[in-house]
C-alpha cells in the first residue's frame, strides 16, 4: 500500500501544481496576494475595514485548493461556475464601494495606499468575474441539417 501512495504522489503533486500554472491558477493566486497586501495596510491604519479583505482572501484561497486538487469536479452538488462568478462579483463591488469610503476618508497614507489597491483588487476581481461568466463560457452548435431534406 505504501509503494502504490508513493508511485501517485508525483502524479498527485503534478495535477496540484498544474492548475497554479493557469490563467485562473494565476488569477487566484493574484487575488489571495492583493488580499493579503489590502490587509496589512488596513491594519495599520484602522482594522475597520480589515474584515473584507480576510474575507475574501479566504474565499479565494478555499476556491484556489478546490480547483488545485479537483475537488470542484468531485462535489457536483455546488455550481462552481455560479459560485466563482458570484464570489468574484461581490468582491469587485465591496472593494470599490470600501476603496471609494476610504480614499474619501483619506487621513494617513497607509489608508491611501489600501484604497488604492482596493481599487486595483475591484479590477482584478471585476476582470475574474468577467472571464467566469457561466453563460459566457457555453458554446451553442447549429443543429445537424440533413442535405437530403432540401426543395
Amino acid at each position: 500500500m505504501a509503494d502504490s501512495e508513493r508511485l501517485s504522489a508525483p502524479g498527485c503533486w503534478l495535477a496540484c501544481t498544474s492548475f497554479s500554472r493557469t490563467k485562473k491558477g494565476i488569477l487566484l493566486f493574484a487575488e489571495i496576494i492583493l488580499c493579503l497586501v489590502i490587509l496589512i495596510c488596513f491594519s495599520a491604519s484602522t482594522s475597520a475595514y480589515s474584515s473584507l479583505s480576510v474575507i475574501e482572501m479566504i474565499f479565494a484561497a478555499v476556491l484556489f485548493v478546490f480547483y488545485m486538487c479537483d475537488l470542484h469536479s468531485k462535489i457536483s452538488f455546488i455550481n462552481w461556475p455560479w459560485t466563482d462568478f458570484f464570489r468574484s462579483l461581490i468582491a469587485a463591488i465591496l472593494y470599490l464601494i470600501t476603496s471609494i469610503v476610504v480614499l474619501v476618508e483619506g487621513r494617513g497614507s497607509s489608508k491611501i495606499v489600501a484604497g488604492v489597491l482596493g481599487l486595483l483588487a475591484t479590477l482584478l476581481f471585476g476582470y475574474d468575474a468577467y472571464i467566469t461568466f457561466p453563460l459566457k463560457q457555453q458554446r451553442h452548435t447549429a443543429a445537424p441539417t440533413d442535405p437530403t431534406d432540401g426543395p
